[in-house]
């Protein structure tokens, strides 16, 4: 273990929440998921290159993007693991939990209200609608698919905080603008299509064809380069072996 970094009482003030970059606001949702398998397992402290290795990032990163959550403390133990969960919950907003709608009851919206691991993270889904006759009144993990017709209505008596659109490209603006209309101020799309919100909605898009492009290029660059380095080792081999002579006329074999 190498030190021990006591967090601050909860409550995050928003100039606090500002300052953190995007990037570490992403890698500190990834700590906090390491975070809660480790609670689950029942693992009281954690060192910093622990976490580090389990969330795939450097340790002096990680350091880094704690520095955001406030001040470091005692040196020699490691990380209280269930006070730093509490305090990356505390500044990405989750302190309270968050009630989701989600919109689009096909196979992917399915499979989603199906996740476990969203309620465990503090994400309850309260709503789930749809358009098509076929499936409307039908249930999905308790939840009854209700007609999209009734969007407006539900949100003000379920409240959600967010909502998830998982409809066809062909849809998702629709129902996008009805979710704002409906007062939604954090929207989750799975369109591939950018979608127009005004300034003062969040828009988040999941394109997974466009994350899938991404691993292809990955593994694209990684085949070339190991290709390189074989052809760089098998050039190496085959060069011809020189005689060396030295000062005074001995020949030395490589």
């Amino acid at each position: 273990m190498t030190e021990q970094h006591e967090t601050p009482p909860s409550g995050v003030s928003k100039a606090l929440q500002k300052d953190i970059p995007q990037a570490t606001v992403a890698r500190l949702a990834t700590y906090l998921r390491v975070l809660a398998v480790l609670a689950d397992d029942g693992v009281a402290i954690v060192s910093s290159e622990e976490l580090a290795v389990a969330a795939g990032v450097g340790s002096a990163k990680l350091r880094k993007d704690l520095s955001f959550l406030g001040p470091n403390g005692v040196r020699g133990v490691g990380y209280d693991v269930i006070k730093l969960r509490d305090r990356i919950e505390d500044v990405l907003g989750l302190s309270e939990g968050h009630r989701v709608v989600l919109v689009g009851a096909g196979h992917l919206g399915r499979a989603l209200v199906g996740y476990g691991g969203f309620r465990r993270r503090g994400f309850a889904m309260v709503g789930l609608f749809d358009n098509d006759p076929a499936v409307i009144g039908s249930v999905v993990c308790g939840l009854v698919v209700r007609d999209v017709a009734e969007l407006t209505d539900a949100v003000a008596t379920l409240e959600p905080t967010i909502a998830v659109i998982t409809v066809p490209d062909t849809a998702a603006q629709g129902v996008c603008d009805l979710l704002v209309d409906a007062g939604m101020q954090c929207i989750l799309s799975f369109s591939a299509l950018a979608l127009d919100a005004p300034a003062t909605v969040e828009v988040r898009r999941v394109d997974l064809a466009v994350e899938m492009q991404l691993l292809s290029f990955e593994r694209a660059r990684n085949a070339e380069s190991a290709a390189e380095e074989a052809m760089s080792v098998a050039a190496g081999s085959l060069m011809p072996r020189v005689p060396l002579t030295t000062s005074k006329g001995a020949v030395v074999q490589p």
